[in-house]
This record gives C-alpha cells, sequence and structure tokens, in this order.
C-alpha cells in the first residue's frame, strides 16, 4: 500500500485581533516545493484568507472523487473535457456535544468530448461507482451525498 506525509508547523505569535490569544496560522507541508498556508475557520478565530482544515477535508473528498471517476470514464470510453465542483461541507453539533464535519454534498458539473454521452442514469452509475472507489470517502464518517449536474455535449 502507500504512505501519504504532511509536516505541519507553527510557531506562537499574538493572534492579530483578538490579544490575549495565539495566532492560528500554520503550514501544512506536502513537499519542499508544496507548502499550504492554514488557519483555523473564521468562526474559531481563524484567518479566513487562509484554507482552513474543515476546507482542506471537502478538497480532499471532492478531488480523490474526481479522480477515481475520471479513471472509470475513461475505462469506460468515456472522455471527460472538463470537470467542477463546488463542494459544501456543514459542521454541526453531535447529540452528544462535539462538532465534526457532519456532511459533505459534492455538486460535480461533468461535460464530455467524446461520441459516447452518457444519460443521467449512466452519469449517477459513473458517481456511484467513483464514491464507493474514493479512498477518502471510504475513511470518513461523515454523509457524504453527490448531486451531479448532466452537462450538454461538447459543441
Amino acid at each position: 500500500m502507500s504512505e501519504h506525509t504532511v509536516r505541519i508547523e507553527w510557531t506562537a505569535t499574538e493572534h492579530i485581533k483578538e490579544p490575549g490569544t495565539y495566532s492560528r496560522d500554520h503550514q501544512s507541508i506536502i513537499s519542499p516545493k508544496v507548502s499550504i498556508p492554514v488557519s483555523a475557520a473564521p468562526d474559531y478565530l481563524g484567518n479566513s484568507e487562509l484554507a482552513d482544515p474543515e476546507q482542506l477535508l471537502v478538497s480532499a473528498l471532492a478531488s480523490c472523487h474526481m479522480l477515481y471517476f475520471l479513471a472509470i470514464c475513461e475505462a469506460s470510453g468515456y472522455k471527460v473535457s472538463t470537470y467542477a465542483d463546488d463542494a459544501i461541507g456543514t459542521v454541526a453539533k453531535s447529540p452528544v456535544g462535539f462538532h465534526w464535519v457532519s456532511s459533505i454534498t459534492l455538486r460535480p458539473r461533468v461535460s464530455f468530448s467524446s461520441e459516447k454521452q452518457p444519460d443521467r442514469e449512466a452519469l449517477a452509475r459513473l458517481h456511484h461507482r467513483a464514491h464507493k472507489g474514493c479512498f477518502i470517502a471510504n475513511s470518513i464518517r461523515s454523509k457524504v451525498s453527490i448531486q451531479p449536474e448532466l452537462q450538454l455535449a461538447d459543441a
């Protein structure tokens, strides 16, 4: 199998807008060339200009789903020309009082450039297969909904 490493670095500095508390800003270092500036969500004294962990979770799920979807389409003879997803993660309070990402909704919009075009049912099956194979979806307990939008064939 495989391992995936990330280094998180944070240095104590005072919060710019909330004196008496610490900055939530830090770095998620993926590789020597890739570093993602991260903070807490604004609701938790984070910096709205930076990615927050909840967004990164939603992004990981949406990206994993897309990559699996593209592989399935290629193997099935569909040529995808564009893929966009306005994914949404919802943080809620559990019945026992902790906060968690309770649901994630993927809203992929896909266009195909091949002669072979999926109808709504085929598109739903492709997304269902991608969801079942997605490593991230298989790793979380959040409810995941997929609301695909069928795009017209490319001209």
